[in-house]
């Protein structure tokens, strides 16, 4: 008897692909929007700009010139102090402090002063020293709290999406960066830090056990998180990986706090300038 499968039952699974696809991508953009539109209303408003189109237009040079992903600038901008009017400078007594070096990467990866590649540089040395091709970056989100996914490797569209905004409970991540503390998931399935519906979404992606770092500044602020994530359950990581995980996670740290409060906030130095130089106009986005 013939096992193979109708030509109509293949379509039906492309369609269905699609569609979940579909729905992931409408649902990463209704993460992002309402902060987009919460940054275009104040812009406007600051610089009596003509419409929302002139205040995304600000947003998308500032973004451009200073490789700066319009999520990240936008989450700072809402979340900062706004510009004092009597000020031409947004951080007039801002003091500037040099990069950090990074010991685990590339010299030229840190100088390029790029986050995305400093993340993945990240999640390639945590994937090395643990031994799997599974994992992610989370960085602390401003505006809303919680951590948000900004890289990974090895997993699943559905994990992504599932996990692209996590709260402070029910997932060993969160508890990581409450805890400022590395922890590890030895079985997945067994562990009670996880939600059901957090454990069944990490399970579905072929993770039997995980080991969150956190990324920390010198003052032990988290501010990201990497994880990594097994395909078979864990017996625990040696004092030598823990080691190289937590001496990585805190010059990583460091970085991404240097990269807020200087590329981010360079960024949002020529936005107010051209803003204040654009007073009333009708700008377009390039």
């Amino acid at each position: 008897m013939s096992t193979a499968r109708r030509p109509e039952a293949a379509d039906d699974d492309g369609e269905l692909e699609r569609l979940r696809a579909e729905v992931r991508d409408l649902r990463a953009r209704a993460r992002v929007y309402p902060l987009i539109s919460q940054a275009q209303g104040m812009l406007q408003e600051r610089y009596a700009l003509a419409d929302g189109e002139s205040a995304f237009a600000l947003l998308q040079r500032a973004s451009q010139r200073y490789n700066v992903k319009l999520r990240t600038l936008v989450n700072l901008l809402v979340t900062v102090e706004r510009p004092d009017d009597r000020e031409t400078l947004w951080f007039p007594r801002r003091v500037r402090h040099p990069q950090p070096d990074l010991a685990f990467t590339t010299a030229h990866t840190s100088a390029s002063g790029s986050r995305g590649a400093v993340l993945k540089a990240v999640l390639s040395h945590t994937l090395a020293v643990t031994d799997t091709g599974m994992g992610n970056v989370q960085l602390t989100d401003r505006a809303r709290g919680g951590l948000s996914i900004e890289e990974h490797t090895g997993l699943t569209p559905d994990f992504v999406d599932f996990f692209a905004h996590v709260g402070e409970d029910g997932t060993s991540c969160a508890q990581a960066a409450r805890d400022v503390a590395q922890v590890t998931v030895r079985e997945v399935e067994s562990a009670p830090v996880f939600t059901e519906p957090a454990r069944q979404a990490i399970l579905a992606a072929g993770s039997r056990a995980c080991h969150s770092v956190p990324l920390t500044t010198a003052s032990g602020l988290c501010v990201g998180m990497v994880s990594a994530h097994m395909d078979r359950p864990l017996r625990g990581l040696t004092p030598a990986q823990v080691k190289a995980l937590d001496g990585m996670g805190v010059q990583a740290g460091r970085w991404l706090a240097w990269h807020d409060y200087t590329v981010v906030l360079d960024a949002l130095e020529y936005l107010h300038a051209l803003g204040r130089a654009r007073r009333g106009a009708r700008l377009r986005r390039s």
